[in-house]
Parts: structure tokens; sequence; C-alpha cells
């Protein structure tokens, strides 16, 4: 070979010498051949799970190029989680966990990208540790950092892990509070509410939520006291819509929605996240209260925030009813609007007769005992679309009698006019015969 034979050649090693040390992604270090080597020697071992064989040149690629690329810390914890769950030796599967969940350690050393490998650090602590008391102070402040830096990208399943933890935690003497657990039991709730709102599986998320529940009573004592004297403070300090979520749901889990607490909450919560459910139950203890004005106005927000025609119609049958003693025409009107919502409702075709069974004092004259008691034939006719048989008896026990008919010159069978607040007409009828 002669000298410029050499110069060409030593050319052409320095320039592909520099292009691998170039090469995107890839940090080759000093010695590049040997570098690649390894690479490509651990990698074959790990595409055929030979784990034992791939730790010689991967421990030798973490030691000389650990910044070499994130691949081989992906790499890496496959290699010791496949160890781990190939030996029966429990010292020695204790030690590939460890190594294990160190890869992900190493790779945000050296690559951060510190939010989607906490995520997936966690998945596998979890795992690991679930069942070892000594590591629950490591597995908790584990999840806490993996939650707070992912927020709604947090795995949906180590969200329920998350509570796991902390019930596990707390019932081994971990240094939480109940007021904290309530607190990242809100903050779980409420990323699975964001995750649902963002497309995710509702199905699926309401199962895991039954489960972070079950594990939230497992974890503390709740009741209606608790509730009350622990929640309630904090509450009225600062409002939070979060905290208003987790007392509203856990008064009504609980049944203490008497408590004034639970309007509260459920007023707050309403303000920023409308909710048919809510809205209703503002209306229904509004006018359980007497506050027609503002049961009237939760009760058609509550109609508004469904598409759902048979709970229009139930909505509007309840606000009819908290209107029955102040204007009868006005409950009517609201059974209306809950018939043309659905027809089927037969509650509201028994409320109207109820309103017309009872309107017989308010409505008489004293002038026609025909006329007068036109009020029970209307009621029968409301009855007998209900299908209520022993209501449309009581109505009809009501009649006018034939004598009354004949000696006010009338006919069965002729229409008559209902008059009042009614104002409808009837077919005349008579009373059965004792």
């Amino acid at each position: 070979m002669n000298s410029i034979t050499k110069h060409i050649f030593s050319l052409v090693f320095v320039i592909s010498a520099a292009a691998a040390v170039a090469q995107p992604g890839w940090n080759w270090g000093d010695s590049v051949d040997k570098a690649k080597e390894k690479n490509a020697l651990y990698a074959d071992f790990v595409k055929a799970e030979n784990w034992n064989a791939a730790i010689g040149p991967h421990s030798w690629l973490l030691k000389n190029t650990p910044d070499l690329n994130a691949s081989i810390y992906i790499n890496g914890a496959k290699i010791y989680e496949g160890l781990a769950e190939s030996t029966e030796d429990k010292a020695k599967t204790l030690e590939y966990q460890e190594k294990a969940l160190e890869m992900y350690d190493l790779r945000i050393k050296y690559f951060d990208d510190e939010a989607d490998v906490l995520n997936r650090k966690a998945n596998t602590a979890y795992k690991y540790y679930k069942g070892t008391q000594s590591k629950y102070p490591e597995l908790y402040a584990l999840f806490n950092r993996a939650f707070e830096v992912n927020g709604v990208d947090f795995y949906t399943a180590n969200l329920t892990a998350y509570m796991d933890v902390i019930r596990r935690y707390k019932l081994t003497g971990g240094d939480v509070s109940d007021e904290e657990v309530f607190e990242k039991y809100t903050q779980i709730s409420d990323t699975f509410e964001k995750i649902k709102a963002n497309g995710g599986n509702a199905d699926k998320i309401d199962r895991y939520m039954d489960i972070v529940d079950k594990m939230l009573t497992a974890t503390v004592k709740v009741d209606c006291e608790f509730v009350v004297q622990k929640l309630g403070p904090k509450f009225h300090e600062t409002k939070d819509v979060k905290l208003a979520k987790t007392i509203f749901a856990l008064m009504i889990q609980q049944k203490c929605t008497d408590d004034p607490l639970a309007m509260e909450a459920a007023m707050v919560v309403n303000e920023t996240s409308p909710d048919y459910g809510i809205a209703k139950f503002i209306a229904q203890k509004a006018a359980a209260e007497g506050d027609k004005a503002r049961a009237q106005e939760y009760f058609e927000k509550a109609v508004e925030l469904t598409d759902d025609n048979s709970k229009k119609s139930e909505v509007y049958l309840s606000l009819a009813r908290t209107q029955a003693g102040s204007t009868k025409s006005g409950a009517r009107s609201s059974a209306r609007r809950a018939l043309a919502f659905d027809p089927s409702n037969k509650e509201a075709y028994v409320f109207i007769g109820d309103l017309y069974m009872n309107s017989y004092d308010d409505c008489k004259e004293g002038v026609s005992r025909v006329k007068d008691r036109g009020v029970f034939l209307a009621a029968y006719e409301m009855y007998q679309k209900a299908g209520d048989s022993q209501r449309m008896a009581s109505a009809k026990a009501q009649f006018p009698s034939i004598e009354e008919i004949f000696n006010e010159n009338m006919k069965e069978g002729e229409s008559l006019t209902v008059g009042c607040w009614i104002n409808e007409t009837v077919k005349l009828e008579r009373r059965p015969a004792n």
C-alpha cells in the first residue's frame, strides 16, 4: 500500500468514525466500534429473551456510554424485569427488581422525559412493592411525584393503584392525615372525570372510580359527622370546587343531605359544572325549605341540562308539586308540560286529577249542584287516562245524582263546562246508585 493509498484509507476511516459519532440520537463515546459491538450483542440477547447473557454487554454500555441512547435504559428495564420474573431466589428477585427500577431513574438522569418515565416506573414499582410494607414510604413518594408531573396523563390503572398505595401507607401507620387522604382522593376522582370528559372509556373509568370510592371508605372512617366537622370548615374557608364535589358525593353516599353543607356544596359544584342531577337536588331541597323561587329556577335549569324527555317530564312534575299549594293553574301547566315531554307519564295525569278533586270547596258557587260537582267529572277523566281505577271510583262516587241532573233539566251524556280555574268541558255522568 503506497503512501497515497494509506492516506485515503485513513481519511475514509476518520470520516466514517465521525459520521458514526454524529449519528442522530446516539453518542457512541470514545470506543465507537466496541460500543456498537456491545450494543448489537446485548440487543440480540434481549430479542431472544436471554436475559442473563444480555447483562455483560449491557453493563459495559452503562459504564462506558451512559448517555448512548435512551434505548439502553428501556431495554435495561426489560432485562431486569425478565430476570426478576424468571428466578425463584427471593434475594435475587429483590435485587433484579431494584435494578429494573434503577433503569427508570438513569433514563431520567440522562434523557429527562420525567413524566412519561415516572408513569412507567410507578406502574412497575406498584407491581413489585404493593405487598412489601417496608417499601410503602418509597412507593407513596414515587406515586405522589408521578401524579404531580403527569396529571390527566397519568395512566388510569396508575390512578387506581395510587389510591391503593395511599390506603396501604395510611393503614400501616404512614405519615398522612385523614384530610390529606381526602384531598388526594378528590384529586384522583377529578382526574378520572377529566379523562372521561376528554373521550376516555366511560364504562371502564366508572369501574375504576367505584374501586377508588371503596378504597377511600376502607382507609378512613367516613360518616356524616366526619364530613361536616372535618371537611366542612376547610370548604367554608376555600370554597374549593374539588372539595365541594367530594363533600357532595360523600353526603349523598352517607345519606346526610339534610345538613345545610350538602346544599352549599351542591351550589358550588353546579356553578362550575352544571349537572342535571345536582340541579334537581338543589331544586328539591329549595322546595322542601319553602324557597319556591329558587326551586323553580333550578328545576328549569335541570330541564336544560338533559336531553332525556322522560327526565324532563319528571322534573316538570316535581315543579308542579311545589306549585300546587300556591297556584293550582300554574301547577297544572307544569304537569301538562311534563306530559308534553312524556305522554306516558301516568303520575302527571293523577296529579292533575288530584288538583281537580281538591278544588271542590274553592270552585263551588252554590247555584248548581251539578255544575259544582263538575270538578269530580274532570278529575275522573284524568284518573281514567292514568288507568287508576281506585281513584276513578272515588271520583265517580262524587258525581251528581240522577235526581240532581233531572231537577236541573240536564241529561246524561251532554257536555258540561267546568268553570273556575279548571275551565274544562266534560261529559256529564251520574254517580252509581247506592
